[in-house]
């Protein structure tokens, strides 16, 4: 293992893609790491165990992170086991409506505007006592390259993620002085994730466009986003925050 550190890191929506990758990292890393998921348990329980087979630690953690109580709950589990948290990963996709403007409904906008940013405040809110009171922490937050870059119908999950960028950066602003960094990672198009998976939306000649307008020949895998993400989780990455890591292989550049 490289950079063993022991510190406690919270990886919410990690029962698969981007969240399970990033956890395996971590875990590699020398992290002890708390498989957040909603409904897989299996796959969560799967992913707990394989790191442990190769000498990680972790521990899978049921929590709807839009629910305060559920929140609070997951954060009483890890203290009692492992202590507070140290590195926050938010991740979990917060599902939303996949539609042009015109067809959409203010619930459907507003729903996960709302949603979003109380998963994220919520979340945050809860692990922030232990990242003050030592004065250190790690928070990142996945968000996505359509927050910059507009794509047909994909306005409700773009609007959301740029609200959560702006967020961001107001934390890091705020949390800075108390050695807490806050970065951002913004992936671009994933293989293996749950919107790669939706056929109805995005077929394979959408997938070979995608493909052909990245400069790097090919889509991102949860690997790729992982790595960003551990660089700014770890230990000795210490001077960056308010920045935001862009993963999609040259598809844009900003």
């Amino acid at each position: 293992m490289t950079g063993v550190t022991g510190r406690v890191a919270l990886v919410t929506g990690a029962g698969s893609g981007i969240g399970a990758a990033t956890a395996r990292l971590l875990a590699a890393r020398g992290m002890r790491v708390v498989v957040n998921y909603l409904r897989s348990s299996t796959a969560a329980q799967d992913l707990v165990a394989g790191i442990e087979a190769t000498g990680g630690r972790a521990m899978a953690v049921q929590a709807d992170v839009r629910e305060v109580a559920a929140i609070e709950d997951m954060v009483r589990q890890v203290q009692a086991a492992w202590g507070g948290i140290d590195v926050l990963v938010h991740n979990a996709l917060i599902p939303y409506a996949v539609k042009p403007f015109q067809d959409m409904t203010w619930e459907e906008l507003g729903g996960k505007l709302d949603a979003e940013m109380h998963a994220a405040f919520a979340v945050t809110k809860a692990v922030l006592p232990t990242m003050t009171g030592q004065g250190w922490g790690r928070i990142v937050y996945i968000s996505t390259g359509l927050s910059r870059q507009p794509r047909e119908n994909m306005i409700a999950l773009g609007t959301a993620k740029a609200a959560l960028e702006q967020f961001a950066r107001y934390l890091a602003q705020e949390l800075g002085p108390q050695s807490i960094t806050v970065n951002i990672v913004a992936p671009g198009p994933v293989e293996d994730t749950r919107m790669a998976r939706m056929a109805d939306v995005f077929d394979d000649a959408h997938k070979q466009r995608q493909v052909a307008a990245t400069p790097l020949g090919r889509l991102a895998h949860p690997g790729d986003v992982a790595q960003a993400v551990a660089f700014y989780a770890a230990e000795d990455n210490a001077f960056m925050t308010g920045s935001t890591a862009v993963v999609n292989g040259g598809m844009s550049m900003y």
